[in-house]
């Protein structure tokens, strides 16, 4: 199989699974293949790359600034407060804001690059200990703080389900952080927080049947 049918054949589940395909992008998660591999999956239409590490992503990006294909920077892991300079000046979004502390890295030198960094605030809905992520409580009282943030532009949430074969336990947790989204743009973001990234190889279809809008898919584009 190739990487343009695999991408294809993904599409083409956005459009069976969503109930609204229009608003769904893919994200192609590109930490573990070269910039020759890149190359070919934009080729084949997608846009969105995701990355989980800082040297990485930079290295790639610097190396692909002159192909031509439209894309765009995905930080998907875990970000450490010292490295958020090296990518404030071109990341498009950063999926994995889990801390005060850090939206306020990346609002500084958002500021520092004259530009708005658009983010997801990770929520730790499963509560597995080895995943980051906000409790939601605590996200809950620093709300009134990172809306004073100005260089920042909170779009949405994001989570991690576990690796498990019990679909309806991922299924109810997808289900759970829409309705949280719901609730939270009803009573703090007047309707703005419009994006949901769940969902991975082994189990985009339910995110998509569940509301998600990024889907991160790495090891399906490339079997």
């Amino acid at each position: 199989m190739s990487i343009s049918t695999n991408i294809n054949t993904i599409l083409n589940d956005i459009k069976t699974y969503s109930p609204y395909p229009e608003k769904v992008e893919l994200i192609a998660v590109t930490k573990y293949v070269d910039c020759d591999t890149i190359r070919e999956v934009l080729e084949s239409g997608a846009i969105n790359l995701g990355e989980n590490r800082v040297q990485l992503v930079t290295k790639k990006h610097e190396e692909l600034l002159s192909f031509p294909k439209e894309k765009r920077w995905h930080f998907i892991g875990n970000l450490q407060k010292n490295k958020v300079k090296y990518i404030a000046e071109f990341i498009d979004t950063i999926h994995s804001v889990n801390k005060l502390s850090l939206a306020k890295e990346i609002d500084k030198r958002a500021f520092e690059n004259n530009r708005k960094i658009d983010v997801l605030i990770e929520i730790n809905l499963f509560e597995e200990e080895t995943k980051e992520g906000y409790d939601y409580n605590e996200f809950l009282s620093d709300i009134p703080q990172l809306l004073q943030l100005e260089n920042i532009n909170i779009k949405g949430l994001m989570t991690m389900a576990p690796y498990t074969p019990n679909t309806e336990y991922i299924r109810q947790g997808f289900r759970k952080i829409k309705e949280l989204k719901d609730e939270l743009n009803i009573k703090f973001f007047n309707n703005s927080l419009t994006k949901l990234s769940m969902g991975m190889s082994n189990d985009y279809r339910i995110a998509l049947e569940e509301g998600a809008t990024f889907i991160r898919i790495g090891s399906k584009l490339f079997e």
